[in-house]
């Protein structure tokens, strides 16, 4: 079996965000693993508009109508998971992410996705949210999660500083997403089998 492809997906565009620094942690921390492969998917390469297909994404993807719908299925379909870091804004995750995620439905069904977080109380909240949506969509999400605070991982609200404990979690996450990454694969492969 080939080495799984997994997205870092950068939640956030705002300028001066701090999604970038979190997410080149979260890859330099799976550098060197074996079973997959991790690859940084900036939202700001992708700019979507607000949710402008005339079909709902469930009625397949040879209804997509635009060229960004078709760019970013093409993208998300590469991977066999994913782990989404995301700001907390208002209690939820991003508009951007949440619209990038509502712009497809078969791309995601049957993956594995984890979640890391940050925010002035870690950011937990943005990820609940996730976990709701994402179930909609047949993502299997792992248990384990990171959350970064504002206050505790970052000085000056900028600098990004996380507590050495947070490299352990990392591991974890990372074992458990490509535990149910491998799994999805297989549940794909059956799937394309059966339809065949």
């Amino acid at each position: 079996m080939s080495a799984l492809k997994i997205a870092v997906i950068l939640g956030s565009t705002r300028p001066g965000r701090n999604g970038k620094v979190v997410a080149d942690w979260v890859l330099a921390q799976a550098a060197g693993r074996t079973a997959a492969e991790y690859e940084l998917l900036d939202l700001a390469d992708y700019p979507l508009p607000h949710l402008d297909e005339p079909v709902s994404a469930k009625a397949g993807p040879s209804l997509y109508s635009k060229e960004h719908t078709k760019a970013w299925a093409t993208k998300i379909a590469e991977y066999d998971g994913y782990v989404f870091v995301t700001p907390e804004y208002n209690h939820s995750t991003s508009g951007v992410l949440k619209n990038a995620i509502d712009y497809l439905y078969n791309e995601w069904t049957n993956k594995a996705a984890g979640f890391v977080s940050y925010g002035a109380v870690g950011g937990a909240r943005a990820i609940e949210h996730l976990r709701g949506v994402l179930s909609e969509l047949q993502v299997a999400h792992v248990q384990q999660q990171l959350s970064f605070s504002l206050y505790t991982d970052f000085e000056n609200f900028a600098d990004f500083t996380p507590a050495d404990m947070h490299a352990g979690s990392a591991r974890l996450l990372f074992d458990q997403l490509e535990s149910w990454a491998g799994a999805m694969r297989a549940v794909r492969e059956v799937s394309l089998v059966t339809a065949a």
